[in-house]
């Protein structure tokens, strides 16, 4: 018996140091999981803090070379008063405050100008290692010196200066713009090495051996630009099924970050050989309303670094460019604001009386909030006054229809009158939404017209509105079919690309009479 419980015994013992081993393979995969939380949460914190970091920059690369102008000039004026200053009191003669401070002014408009048609103040050239710091800086002087003096002949005003103290302004301001120049130099440097210098912020994408070759630094000083992420694409000319889909997830991936990280641009870095990759690539990229750069390939930049070759240092070519400019953006948001503004408050009275008669007509909020799509297919939530019995915002939404059952009495006279709408003022306020421009549509609604017709996504180039001109066409309510949406999308796309600021007063002021009109307003 005892003989027999041994071997019992022996044949269990396999079996428990199996379960052990289990119990240990849990364990371990348990510890991994951990890690590779710790690692990811660690990514995050980083990642974090770089755009905290960012948050906190000052000076914009942009900026370097009005910095560096406005030092120079100032240098240039201050050292004309302090030139005569010093002459006054070692010869113990006098001098003319209005005439030399004209002299100075003169001076640095005339020592601008030539920096400026020589590229002395373009970021590459700042950055640069500044070995030609001292003859650029005496050439300049002396030409501006040379017509200085050819302007005062010309003028005849030369014997209103003292000739002593011209004299010791020009060797001033010789002395003082070099040492600024150093200086400043010096202040970049340490503003680079800190991090107080940010250019525009951009996603980087490319193959891994192009982006190998790119360096932040080298992005931030040739090109004004500030890497935030950069996203791999495998390996370019294979262009099978299963290496196509992966090439267009990594793309996607890198509109999702460029939205969430906040990028200004798409960089590409590709090589200039590969054609048929560059067009596909921009072909997948227009959906996004951010400006695409295609860098110069690492064949390409070794030819720029060339000082003999004519190529500007900070070459690229502009794949796409957005749809409005900064400056017609700019314009753009002052409308929203002073209109959105003045609407509320003339409005205000009315959407009170509305919110009260909603809470009156039926049970549930006052306010209707749903998730649309924005600029950049950024997702935000619209207000409206609350019309129907429903609150849909989910993967399905269906679209009201004529004598909906949903749409509650009151809520009828809303839509039909479009004071529902009223409150997406807020989110003009906010940002979200322009006060023209194509309509949001729910995400579900989005994500279903995005499949079916190619050019959809291009609505997201710019805010959408409260009104649009399609909606000034009788384009509005319900797109039960296809060719309904199509239509609309068409005017969408003509307003993208023909915008200016008085069409957007004409959209609004053939808004007032399209309410009235209530075409397919239901």
């Amino acid at each position: 018996m005892a003989i027999l419980a041994g071997s019992e015994l022996r044949a269990e013992a396999p079996d428990a140091l199996t379960e052990q081993d289990t119990v240990a393979a849990v364990a371990s995969v348990q510890q991994d999981a951990r890690s590779q939380s710790q690692v990811a949460r660690r990514q995050n914190e980083q990642r974090a803090a770089r755009d905290a970091q960012f948050r906190t920059l000052q000076l914009p690369c942009s900026a370097i070379g009005a910095v560096f102008a406005g030092v120079d000039c100032s240098a240039i004026v201050l050292s004309s008063l302090a030139g005569a200053t010093g002459y006054q009191v070692l010869a113990n003669a006098s001098w003319n405050l209005h005439f030399q401070l004209g002299a100075g002014v003169a001076a640095a408009l005339l020592y601008l100008l030539i920096g400026r048609s020589s590229g002395f103040y373009q970021a590459p050239e700042l950055f640069s290692s500044g070995r030609r710091d001292v003859s650029d800086v005496l050439q300049h002087w002396l030409l501006t010196s040379l017509l200085l003096t050819l302007l005062a002949f010309l003028f005849r005003i030369g014997i209103e200066f003292s000739r002593g103290a011209i004299i010791c302004f020009l060797v001033m301001a010789l002395g003082s713009l070099l040492a600024s120049r150093t200086a400043m130099r010096a202040l970049l440097s340490w503003s680079v090495r800190s991090g107080r210098l940010q250019g525009r912020r951009v996603i980087v994408v490319g193959p891994r051996d192009e982006l190998a070759a790119v360096d932040q630094g080298e992005l931030l000083r040739r090109f004004g630009l500030t890497e935030v992420e950069r996203v791999a694409l495998p390996e370019l000319g294979n262009w099978s099924l299963p290496v196509s889909r992966r090439i267009v997830a990594a793309l996607d991936e890198s509109l999702r970050v460029a939205r969430d990280r906040g990028a200004e641009e798409i960089v590409l870095a590709l090589s200039w050989n590969d054609t048929r990759s560059i067009e596909l690539i921009r072909d997948r990229l227009r959906s996004s309303p951010l400006p695409v750069q295609l860098l110069p390939d690492q064949k390409v930049r070794y030819l720029t670094t060339n000082p003999a070759f004519s190529v500007n240092r900070s070459f690229s070519i502009e794949v796409q460019r957005t749809p409005l400019s900064a400056l017609e953006q700019f314009a753009k948001r002052v409308l929203d604001m002073v209109g959105a503004a003045v609407l509320l408050l003339g409005l205000l009275p009315l959407m009170l009386v509305t919110a009260l008669a909603i809470k009156l007509d039926s049970p549930g909020p006052v306010l209707f909030r749903q998730r649309r799509s924005g600029f950049n297919a950024k997702r935000f939530m619209i207000f409206k006054f609350r019309t129907m019995t429903v609150m849909e915002d989910g993967e399905k939404v269906s679209q009201a229809t004529e004598h909906d059952p949903r749409v509650t009495p009151f809520g009828g006279f809303l839509r039909a009158s479009s004071i529902d709408e009223l409150p997406q003022l807020i989110n003009v306020l906010r940002g979200d939404m322009s006060l023209v421009g194509p309509r949001p549509h729910a995400v579900a609604h989005d994500d279903q017209y995005g499949e079916v017709l190619a050019e959809y996504a291009y609505r997201h180039h710019v805010k959408p509105g409260i009104t649009g001109w399609a909606q000034v066409h009788g384009y509005r309510g319900a797109t039960a079919q296809v060719e309904l949406m199509k239509r609309r999308l068409e005017f969408d796309l003509w307003y993208i690309s023909n915008w200016h600021l008085g069409l957007d007063v004409i959209i609004l002021l053939r808004t007032m009479f399209e309410v009235f009109r209530r075409r397919n307003a239901y």
